[in-house]
């Protein structure tokens, strides 16, 4: 009778209309109407669970901003956490205030009571912000570890590819319904968290999650019971990458393709052995999350419109660097489709193929077999291409290549390891190639980095003084003196940040650089000569950023050199 009533309350107070109700209880199949409502989109939690509590006499409280008192977790069932998402707040006069989503099933509310020995005081709370909670103080797997994952299924991950295990006794521990419980926990949350990379590190005190986020590796916290499952949490992600799990000895690689939330997901997977076992780095490709689009990459103005020049020149060597992990590959991806055309062919070798793009033919290099980038480029070139991707320019072979490539009237696209736009030139000639060839075919070289995006809903604005900032900041540029800087809050997990952005260093070929790199000078000079020439270098894109009130000063120190090192 409550579950009708409960419709009929939130009809009562406009959030519903009488068809709604009337769907929302043909769809509930015995459960709550409130909850088929709110999965059909009919009302929020939010306005549900505010009605709920006037009519019940709770009170409705958000998780987001209230305090909660992590001591009750030691004395608190973590059993009813699980299955009935309770989250203990504080004591109130000697009784517990307890988070609840259902205002209707008392029942674990006296089952705690009982357990504890005290009063319980329920408050109404939306169950994702419960959820949040419990994963970031019990920590993701903690339900699974404690092996009540009964009442849950496993809708939100699919693999894509069937596996086999060995029929040993480690491989059966592997596929046993809570090891993959557990490990499904594990990868829903790191896509979830949008992390790039997951280490699964075997150290002495056991068991250690990190996730990389915006760059940075944070720790993610995990119940000290998952020690006991380290070996088969192990075996289960190295039976889905298809590797041999009895090898512990020997380095192995290999690849998981999943569907989480119903998006694609490509993770590549590198197992180490350390010496407190084997460690494991998934390197995650979210193939539903990524749009290459040139303008949205967070160049300026006038960057995108010399970039996007550039990089229609009929014939060259246009060049991309940066350490690994700076949005090499996106910015040529977003660079190939933006040119992209139907009477263009592009085709591209590389190692990995990251992501896979509609109108453009890529190469899978496997150097075991000979396929390596300058055996592929000999071969595309036979391929009547217009434009070219290499990957990266590793060797002289592969450089010797793709200056040929250009010479014979094709555009060549490639990355390359260096600090900055200048140190391209040499690095190429410090392989071996001559300077007038260099000279004579690159026709510009992109530096980037990442830097991380300040979280907009809790930036903070502040008059910085001049001691603050170092000596190269653009005063003159400062306006009205305000910057911002990172706070941390539930959006961002406490960090400050979310997401991230290029900062950009473009440097086109002058015929003085030519001059230059033909004559063999350092890449000072270079760099000198491409400053003289109106180039803004990576630090002072990065401070634009700032500036804008984007990124933050700590931000920029972390990610850059300041300019006047040289």
């Amino acid at each position: 009778m409550l579950i009708i009533e409960a419709g009929e309350l939130l009809h009562r107070h406009g959030l519903l209309t009488e068809e709604q109700v009337a769907m929302a209880r043909s769809s509930a199949n015995g459960g709550s109407v409130v909850d088929s409502a709110i999965q059909h989109g009919f009302v929020t939690e939010q306005n549900a669970l505010r009605v709920l509590a006037d009519e019940t006499g709770l009170d409705y409280i958000d998780l987001r901003t209230t305090e909660v008192d992590l001591s009750l977790l030691e004395t608190f069932p973590q059993k009813l956490i699980y299955r009935h998402s309770l989250f203990p707040i504080r004591r109130d006069n000697g009784a517990i205030v307890v988070a609840t989503s259902n205002p209707f099933d008392l029942y674990p509310i006296d089952e705690a009571s009982a357990a504890t020995r005290c009063p319980m005081i329920p408050v109404l709370a939306e169950r994702v912000e419960i959820a949040k909670l419990v994963k970031k103080h019990l920590g993701v797997g903690s339900e699974t570890v404690e092996g009540l994952m009964a009442s849950r299924g496993d809708e939100d991950i699919e693999l894509l590819e069937a596996i086999e295990g060995d029929g040993s006794e480690l491989a059966e521990m592997a596929q046993e319904a809570s090891v993959v419980r557990l490990v499904n926990e594990i990868l829903v949350e790191a896509v979830d968290s949008r992390a790039s990379d997951v280490h699964v590190e075997s150290q002495s005190a056991g068991l250690v999650i990190r996730y990389r986020i915006d760059g940075i590796l944070h720790t993610q916290p995990v119940p000290p019971e998952i020690n006991r499952f380290q070996a088969a949490i192990i075996s289960r992600l190295k039976i889905m990458a298809r590797m041999n799990i009895a090898e512990k000895r020997l380095p192995q690689d290999g690849r998981i393709k999943l569907r989480v939330h119903g998006r694609e997901i490509d993770i590549r997977v590198s197992v180490i052995p350390m010496i407190h076992g084997e460690s494991l780095v998934m390197r995650i490709l979210d193939k539903g999350s990524m749009k290459f689009e040139l303008r949205n990459l967070g160049m300026d103005e006038a960057t995108y419109k010399t970039f996007s020049n550039l990089i229609r020149v009929p014939h060259g060597i246009i060049l991309v660097t940066g350490p690994t992990g700076s949005g090499k590959t996106t910015t040529l991806y977003s660079s190939l489709l933006e040119i992209k055309s139907p009477e263009n062919k592009i085709i591209t070798t590389e190692d990995p193929v990251e992501y896979q793009l509609d109108g453009i033919n890529q190469i899978q290099v496997h150097p075991k077999i000979g396929l390596t980038f300058a055996a592929s480029l000999r071969s595309i070139l036979r391929h009547d291409p217009d434009i070219v991707l290499v990957g990266e320019i590793r060797d002289a072979e592969t450089a010797e290549n793709a200056i040929q490539a250009s010479l014979t009237g094709h555009t060549v696209f490639s990355t390359l390891h260096t600090n900055d736009a200048a140190g391209a030139f040499t690095r190429i000639v410090d392989m071996g190639i001559e300077p007038f060839l260099v000279a004579s075919t690159v026709e510009g070289v992109m530096a980037q980095r990442l830097v991380r995006r300040l979280c907009k809903h809790c930036k903070e604005a502040y008059h910085p003084s001049h001691d603050e900032l170092p000596s190269d900041f653009p005063f003159e540029a400062l306006g009205d003196g305000v910057l911002y800087r990172s706070v941390g809050c539930r959006e961002c997990r406490g960090v400050g940040y979310s997401g991230r952005m290029g900062i950009y260093e473009l440097m086109i070929t002058t015929e003085e650089i030519r001059q230059l790199a033909h004559d063999r000078v350092s890449s000072y000079i270079i760099r000198q000569a491409a400053l003289r020439g109106g180039m803004k270098t990576l630090r002072m894109d990065a401070w634009r950023k700032t500036l804008e009130g984007s990124s933050s000063v700590d931000e920029v120190l972390r990610s850059t050199k300041g300019d006047a090192l040289g």
